[in-house]
Parts: C-alpha cells; structure tokens; sequence
C-alpha cells in the first residue's frame, strides 16, 4: 500500500528522488517503532529518534542487512551511494554519508514498489 494511487516507476527515478522518499520512509518506521515501544514526552523520542536516523547510525543498519539484499535491492543501494549530493555532511564522514544515502534510496525504492512487507522485513533485521 502507498499513501497516493498514482502510478509511478522507481526504477525510472533518481537515486536522490527515491533517498529523499526513502528518508521519510525510514523516519516513520524509527518513529512508529519509538512510539509504540513507549508512551513518552516528544522531545525524548525525538532525541531518541536521531540515534536511528544519523547517517552513522543508517551506516550500522547498512552492515546489518547487506547480506540479505537481493542483487537489484543491492543495485538500488549502490544508485544511492553512488549518487553526487553536491555537499559535504556536517556531522558524518562522506562515506558514512553516501551509505546512508544508499539505504534511504533502498527504503524509497521499495516503497514505491510497494513491497511493504520487504520494508519491515529489512528493519527488523535493523534492530535485532
């Protein structure tokens, strides 16, 4: 299920369209997650949240699920990673930042493919 009905094509997109799709996708499974493991003031699941969605900590989940991708998820990955952001990240490394750049465009990738059983499929394997 998507939230729109319109008929899209991923492969067709950017790496950065599907990463900027993809961030939003990953946010919302960290803070659905936060959300329904405990019923807490906002701002301690927002200072809770960023500890998920950190380009260093998206690079963590990288290691975790890259031996479970198939080989077009892993050439999803490689279209993020690879893709030219144009600046520098502030807070990570620019490996660190391409990589996580690769799981949001993976996460966006398999949204709008609606493979929603993929996506919290993956994220388990995250946060085992």
């Amino acid at each position: 299920m998507r939230f729109t009905d319109k008929e899209i094509y991923p492969r067709q997109l950017s790496p950065l369209n599907l990463a900027f799709v993809g961030d939003c996708v990953y946010e919302m499974l960290v803070r659905e997650t936060l959300v329904c493991d405990a019923n807490r003031p906002v701002h301690d699941l927002h200072r809770e949240s960023v500890k998920f969605v950190s380009a260093k900590a998206q690079t963590e989940a990288f290691n975790k699920i890259k031996d479970c991708l198939t080989e077009e998820e892993m050439a999803q990955f490689k279209r993020g990673r690879n893709a030219k952001v144009g600046h520098s990240p502030k807070s990570a490394t620019d490996a660190e930042y391409h990589t996580a750049t690769g799981v949001e465009a993976l996460f966006g990738y398999l949204y709008l493919s609606g493979n929603l059983e993929r996506i919290k499929e993956l994220f388990r394997i995250i946060n085992e």
